[in-house]
């Protein structure tokens, strides 16, 4: 009678010891990728049916308006900013915590606060926005995001101010149908711009100290509301 085998062949071992080994190696990089250099995780949880990530977030709803509001929203703080139906308005940044310090637009510009997005520049942000259009179909929006750039004349002490906006443009339109949202990041978390004027692209995330009073240019033609949803998770941004 042949003898019984037990345990396992020579193969089977291999195998078992390779699989160990990868399983070993994949969770180091895991962890190198989630506290590496303190940096954000690089894993995004599935979307959801809308398009957006799974997971908390803060939301900042943008309404377009027909009649100016006259009520107070300072220091509210409700997570809405009124702007004119039609027509342009400022939205002026800051660093900080979110939080909407002036949701009126209508009356002048105003005024939100968010993170720096990439203090290092290097094109990998610490969290990502995510916009969708909302309401009825046929209305537009687009933002750019713009800064000042202030030179001194070094004879006469004189300052000199300019104002650049980004190479890229946010554009929505509500059409028909479903509306998902879709990642944003790029348009609105920095300027892409030529300062130095020798022809080559610049790009530079929020508060840079290059540039001072960073705000969004908002032009408003009939959108009703757009969605924004601010993610701790990453983006890769283009290179200048």
């Amino acid at each position: 009678m042949a003898k019984k085998q037990t345990g396992l062949s020579t193969n089977n071992l291999l195998w078992l010891i390779l699989a160990m080994a990868a399983g070993t190696f994949l969770l180091v990089v895991m962890n190198y990728l989630n506290t590496n250099g303190g940096r954000v995780s690089f894993r995004v949880s599935a979307a959801t049916g809308n398009g957006a990530p799974n997971g908390p977030h803060y939301n900042l709803n943008i309404h377009g308006v027909p009649k100016g509001k006259t009520a107070p929203m300072t220091g509210t703080d409700t997570h809405n900013i009124f702007v004119p139906e039609v027509g342009k308005c400022k939205i002026n940044l800051s660093p900080g915590e979110f939080s909407v310090l002036d949701g009126n637009c209508t009356d002048g510009p105003a005024a939100f606060q968010l993170p720096a997005p990439d203090p290092t520049n290097s094109g990998v942000t610490s969290y990502s926005v995510w916009a969708r259009a909302l309401g009825k179909p046929g209305g537009k929006a687009n933002a750019s995001t713009c800064a000042d750039q202030v030179t001194v004349e070094p004879e006469t002490g004189v300052e000199t101010t300019a104002t650049y906006c980004s190479v890229y443009t946010l554009s929505l339109e509500r059409t028909k149908g479903k509306s998902t949202f879709g990642d944003v990041s790029k348009y609105l978390l920095y300027v892409y711009a030529d300062l130095n004027l020798d022809g080559v692209l610049e790009r530079y995330p929020l508060f840079d100290p290059a540039l001072q009073g960073y705000f969004w240019d908002w032009n408003n033609q009939g959108m009703k509301l757009v969605q924004l949803r601010f993610y701790p998770i990453a983006s890769v941004v283009p290179a200048p």
